[in-house]
């Protein structure tokens, strides 16, 4: 029997020999975002050793996971991308971030806030319900990255990088703005007078944007 197997006939058992070992979440959570070469994921893992990162998309690969493939010219890379069967992962992810963020308050010391992290925060906290059918596409600048959020017919989508038509852009000009509107302790009109948000669009958007992902 290899190391990583449990020898349970379990569906908990399967899964975690697949993605239970140190890593593998986190570079499942980042390829959720779209397809990353190894130097994107080397940057957003940042304290990842080069020989784990290595041997974890070897084993993801191996699970059926995750692909390698080739962009076409000009760009002569290989990235790696999640197949439907790793996509499947994306629930559980969400649920695990919702059940693990209930004890985070601030960073901790080292830790850091990654374009890729702020995305599944956006998956986690969405709230489908206050959404409702709403069809909305907003473009969120939060300093060294920018994300695009777009909901279509109540289903959400996050990407890095900017929307190609945002209804609404919002702007954080202050660190913790975004998170202080996200948790109530700032209303939209507060965020937006004392200048801790800036907004492209329309300003009653952003209120439809914070119900949506209030926590």
């Amino acid at each position: 029997m290899a190391a990583r197997e449990y020898g349970q006939f379990c569906g908990l058992a399967r899964a975690l020999e697949m993605i239970g070992e140190r890593w593998t979440l986190l570079i499942v959570r980042d390829l959720l975002s779209g397809p990353k070469r190894y130097t994107d994921l080397r940057k957003g893992l940042a304290t990842i050793p080069t020989n784990i990162l290595s041997t974890r998309l070897k084993q993801l690969e191996e699970a059926g996971l995750v692909v390698r493939r080739a962009l076409p010219h000009p760009e002569r890379a290989v990235v790696y991308e999640l197949t439907g069967y790793g996509r499947d992962l994306e629930p559980a992810l969400i649920a695990l971030g919702r059940w693990g963020a209930r004890t985070m308050t601030e960073p901790r010391p080292g830790e850091t806030v990654t374009a890729e992290s702020v995305a599944m925060a956006f998956r986690t906290t969405y709230r489908p319900e206050a959404a409702g059918d709403a069809t909305v596409g907003y473009e969120v600048r939060m300093g060294d990255f920018t994300l695009r959020i777009q909901i279509t017919a109540g289903a959400l989508t996050v990407g890095i990088g900017p929307h190609p038509d945002p209804d609404l852009v919002i702007e954080r000009q202050r660190d913790q703005a975004v998170h202080a509107l996200l948790t109530g302790a700032m209303t939209p009109r507060q965020a937006l007078a004392d200048g801790g948000v800036r907004v492209e669009g329309e300003p009653e958007l952003l209120d439809r944007f914070v119900q949506a992902f209030r926590f």
